[in-house]
């Protein structure tokens, strides 16, 4: 293959075998649209458990040893791991190589990329999967994960249109709806609609276990309790990474959950009936239509909020 085009790859670099990657890996051999995986985690039990389960078709030692021929390079790492990755890996990148990631903030890995992959900066196109599980883990990889999902890409004004081509026909490949917008509105978007969400979910949890009767609610717990704590499983190491890099965003979400629980707040100590059946009915109507995958209004006003 000549990374750049939209043909089928040669050879696949991914780095970090987890769920994403994995997923990613799996979907393309299902496919037959690879002809290669090499694959690299730091552990090398996670190396060797995704070799056993044909996620990828060799193991690399190293991140040099991963990258070496390779047309694609997923960097499929926590956020936080991306910069030190990149400097590593771009001395030893083929010339028409292309790199993309699976990362959920974008400005940051952007900036990154900036500084540290040089030359081949024209060739790494960010993206976004809105796809995963409860559990993370080579072992949790499937197929199918980016099925009928959006991948969102935030291209850069250097990127060729081939590298653009390659990484959109792996991610349609994979059975996804690639969507493009810039890194700003991508974390101004995914710090109210995915950051905040597990932020509230993980504080929600520990208000609990600052509690003496934390056994007997979560004895007691039903399936308002599930459906509602279900992302604070989520894994640590990337969540710390993510709200990290995307504080800014956060922050600024975080005054308007602010704003709406005082309201709230503020009825509730009033026993004003009325404004609290106003506050939940406005909720319901707000949620009732939303539908997984709906079509993406036009907005230009994203980075001015």
């Amino acid at each position: 293959m000549n990374a750049g085009t939209s043909q089928r790859i040669r050879r696949l670099a991914i780095i970090g075998c987890g769920l994403m990657g994995g997923s990613v890996a799996l979907a393309l051999k299902r496919a037959e649209y690879v002809d290669e995986v090499v694959g690299y985690s730091r552990n090398p039990a996670t190396r060797e458990l995704a070799l056993a389960r044909g996620v990828i078709d060799r193991a690399a030692p190293d991140l040099v040893q991963t990258v070496q021929g390779a047309d694609v390079v997923i960097l499929a790492t926590p956020v936080g791991a991306l910069a030190p990755t990149m400097t590593a890996i771009a001395p030893h990148l083929a010339s028409g190589a292309v790199i993309t990631d699976v990362g959920s903030t974008k400005s940051d890995v952007v900036r990154h990329a900036q500084v540290h992959l040089g030359e081949h900066i024209h060739r790494f196109v960010p993206a976004h999967p809105i796809a995963g599980k409860e559990h993370a883990g080579v072992e949790h990889a499937d197929a199918d994960l980016y099925e009928n999902r959006k991948v969102i890409l935030t291209t850069l004004p250097q990127n060729t249109l081939g590298a653009i081509a390659t990484v959109e026909s792996m991610w349609r490949i994979c059975g996804a709806d690639v969507v493009t917008m810039s890194p700003q509105d991508h974390d101004t978007v995914f710090a109210a609609v995915s950051h905040l969400p597990h932020l509230l979910a993980f504080s929600y949890i520990n208000s609990l276990a600052d509690q003496p009767q934390i056994d007997l609610f979560l004895a007691l717990a039903g399936p308002g309790f599930r459906d509602f704590t279900r992302i604070a499983g989520a894994n640590p190491d990337m969540w710390r990474d993510v709200f990290g890099s995307n504080r800014t965003a956060i922050r600024s979400q975080l005054k308007h959950f602010k704003h709406a629980l005082q309201q709230f707040e503020t009825a509730l100590e009033a026993g004003d009936s009325a404004t609290l059946e106003a506050f939940v009915q406005r909720s319901r109507d707000l949620r009732a239509p939303w539908r997984l995958n709906a079509t993406i209004p036009n907005r230009d006003d994203l980075t001015q909020q």
